[in-house]
């Protein structure tokens, strides 16, 4: 019982012990922080006491031109402050970041708009206190009938900049200690906070002019009409809809049934959907009102500030919804897709293997009652390999029974033929990698030609030269496909044929570049757009590779066009007299005679 008393007791004792702590931490730190700014005020008497010195200095160092003991002692002097200044400067802006961690800005405030902030004290003044001041005089320049910006001025003194109005009333003073808070100097600081302090008596004077004023009244009497008539709008729909329903309570209301049980008759359906029609009428009423008050709050400035508290309260939960919503969705979507694709490819499967049992299709070796047992087969591996692909988009995937399907299926394949399995799985890779369809001009390893056919097992290709051959979907998958096709449908730009020529230094390029281009565009099936073009490849000794580049839609045409771009290329270049050769220079020489000049081939 003596313990159970003294607990209380002890808690007590550890919370003002805990909060005793607290407050030494707040103190110390507060202390501190009036230590940095008392030595920052110390730093600018001492620069100002400086400044003076440094003038006196001057003065002195003029007056003893002719003295050059007198001089050498004097510049060195001048020498020190100057060192002394930017040590003092380094000092300060290392105290300025020390305060920065802690220091609590001050704002300068007109109405409700805040204007800019104050985070240094000035002499007796602290930062509070000035931008109190400052705010007070702003707001009665606010408040002056005969305001006038252009009498807003910044005048220099010896140590600060002040922003006076009228030559008399200083609104306030930018010093060192402000200028270096922000990384700038005092002139520039002074007049943004010139130009701040007239745009914003300016801004707020206008919005509260009386012509403004009546526009925002205006405002919101139209706002209210228009809400009158949106919720007019919106009792006359779902009235119009609850008199459809009762109307049609025959046609739409029956009799609920689980086998012979009555569980709701037409009228108490009747009853449930009228009063679900009342109950969202009502909130589609409220959901419109609260979405009409931010509207009318953002009209005057000084409930502008609540639309965006009105509008999280309705937006935030909703977001949160939609957040764990869309979160969700990319698991759900994936799971959807590939449920969809099993489906249907086991509905085409079971198609094609009942066709073959019914007879309709035969296959050369294999027999109609093999039929349904295979495609059980087929139809397993499907769905095992379907709950494997969409296992981890659903909770518990992580579960030994992943892993135990992982070990079953390994069996499986293990026991099987491993070569059709590993064509089975090429295939159904293929089918979904799409790297190719029927009909495309492609070349697989060695082969060249177009596609007939693609299986489960192999795929079938026709040669340029009518060859079928049959490639296994492993080896489609374990090598490179070229698909000459892909690009040469409406969208795309087509198939670059091209052909590399090597020809003379003598001969302009320009001239070649015409020749050739000319050679492709006479030849069919080369499109003119876009336009061929001619690359320079290499530069060799005795020659220069020029290789003709042209875009063509009929990839399964390719031998045809190239003839033909040879005939034309030939064309060309006899119509213009240039020999399509590659120059080649040879010295020879016997074992007694000199070396013979070189002769051109």
């Amino acid at each position: 019982m003596i313990r159970i008393k003294l607990l209380p007791f002890i808690m007590l004792t550890v919370l003002s012990f805990s909060m005793r702590a607290q407050d030494t931490r707040d103190t110390v730190r507060k202390d501190q922080q009036n230590i940095n700014e008392a030595l920052l005020l110390k730093d600018q008497q001492q620069q100002k006491i400086d400044s003076l010195v440094k003038i006196q200095l001057k003065n002195e160092l003029q007056s003893a031109a002719g003295n050059s003991k007198k001089t050498i002692e004097l510049e060195n002097k001048l020498r020190q402050i100057a060192i002394s200044d930017s040590v003092r400067k380094i000092h300060q802006l290392e105290k300025i970041q020390a305060l920065k961690k802690n220091a609590k800005g001050y704002p300068v405030v007109l109405n409700t708009d805040t204007l800019f902030y104050i985070y240094v004290r000035t002499g007796s003044f602290s930062a509070a206190e000035r931008a109190c001041a400052i705010s007070k005089k702003i707001e009665k320049l606010y408040d002056d009938p005969f305001y006038r910006k252009d009498s807003l001025t910044v005048s220099q003194n010896e140590y600060s900049y002040d922003l006076i109005y009228k030559n008399n009333d200083v609104l306030m003073s930018v010093t060192n200690l402000d200028a270096l808070w922000f990384a700038k100097s005092n002139e520039q600081l002074a007049k943004e906070h010139l130009q701040t302090i007239k745009h914003s008596i300016d801004a707020e004077r206008k919005a509260n002019s009386l012509v403004n004023w009546l526009k925002r009244i205006g405002l919101v009497v139209l706002i209210i009409v228009l809400l009158t008539l949106i919720i007019s709008v919106i009792n006359f729909l779902f009235k119009r809809t609850a008199s459809f329903l009762s109307a049609k309570r025959e046609s739409y209301f029956r009799v609920l049934k689980i086998k012979n049980i009555k569980i709701f008759t037409p009228e108490h359906l009747e009853k449930a959907v009228l009063r679900l029609n009342n109950i969202l009428r009502i909130a589609v009423i409220i959901l419109v009102i609260y979405l009409s008050l931010p509207l009318l709050f953002s009209i005057f400035p000084e409930t502008e500030a609540w639309t965006g508290t009105l509008l999280g309260w309705i937006l935030s939960p909703m977001k949160a919804a939609l957040n764990a919503v869309a979160h969700y969705l990319p698991n759900l979507f994936t799971v959807i897709v590939i449920c969809l694709i099993f489906k249907y490819a086991i509905r085409g499967i079971k198609y094609f293997f009942y066709e073959i049992k019914l007879g309709e299709i035969q296959l050369r070796g294999f027999h109609a009652d093999w039929a349904i047992p295979t495609f059980n087969i087929l139809k397993f591996v499907l769905y095992a390999f379907m709950l494997i692909l969409i296992f981890p988009y659903l909770p518990g995937s992580g579960s030994p029974a992943f892993q135990g399907v992982s070990v079953f299926l390994g069996i499986l394949i293990s026991l099987g033929s491993s070569s059709a399995i590993t064509n089975i799985v090429a295939g159904l890779v293929i089918t979904y990698m799409r790297p190719f369809r029927i009909g495309d001009r492609v070349k697989i390893g060695d082969v060249v030609g177009d596609v007939l056919e693609k299986t489960m097992l192999v795929t079938r290709i026709k040669t340029i030269k009518n060859e079928d051959i049959t490639v296994p979907n492993s080896m489609v998958l374990s090598s490179s496909t070229i698909n000459y096709s892909s690009h040469t449908k409406k969208e795309n730009q087509g198939l670059i044929v091209h052909q590399t020529l090597t020809l003379g230094y003598d001969i302009p390029y320009q001239d070649i570049y015409d020749m050739l281009t000319r050679a492709a565009l006479n030849t069919v099936y080369i499109l003119e757009e876009p336009k061929p073009f001619v690359l320079q490849t290499s530069l060799d000794d005795f020659y220069i590779s020029y290789q003709i580049n042209a875009y063509t839609r009929e990839a399964n045409k390719q031998a045809a066009i190239y003839s033909k771009l040879f005939e034309n290329i030939q064309n060309e270049f006899n119509a213009a007299g240039v020999e399509i050769m590659s120059p080649h220079y040879r010295a020879t020489r016997d074992g007694s005679a000199p070396a013979m000049p070189p002769a051109s081939v």
